[in-house]
């Protein structure tokens, strides 16, 4: 097990239902804008749950072989909404990864092989989503949660 070298990192996280979702990507990729649309999309339900678990900075710790995701303290509750400025929400304190999207992808596969489609963190492996620029990453990360692949 590699614990991680940081305390935090340059991520997002969203519990969707019981599945936690690492947002990762560089800044203005739009970690806290997809964020934000799917605890919209939760509310106009589109999908039967979701809670900022932590936004652009997030803790990272490994328990029992499995990823788990909480806040910085100082920015617990807090999500950027472009435009609008910081914005209190309610969240989750910890929540259990399950899924990796990355944004802003510029070479990400049109139809990823099976390989590609799984993301090491910290020695944990787990599902992975890499989204292009162009891409509409809502719609992508609700098929990935309504859909299982063809293998």
């Amino acid at each position: 097990m590699v614990e991680p070298a940081e305390p935090s990192i340059h991520a997002s996280a969203v519990l969707v239902g019981s599945r936690a979702m690492l947002i990762r990507g560089p800044a203005g990729s739009g970690k806290s804008s997809l964020t934000l649309a799917l605890v919209q999309a939760a509310a106009a339900a589109r999908i039967t749950f979701a809670r900022l678990v932590a936004d652009d900075r997030t803790l990272i710790e490994i328990a029992h072989g499995r990823l788990l995701a909480r806040p910085v303290c100082e920015l617990a509750g807090l999500l950027e909404v472009r435009g609008l400025g910081i914005r209190r929400l309610p969240y989750e304190p910890v929540a259990v990864v399950s899924h990796v999207i990355d944004l802003a992808v510029a070479d990400a596969a049109r139809l990823p092989e099976n390989s590609v489609r799984k993301a090491d963190v910290y020695g944990v492996i787990l599902p992975h989503l890499e989204i292009r620029p162009s891409a509409d990453p809502l719609a992508l990360v609700l098929a990935v949660l309504s859909t299982t692949c063809v293998d």
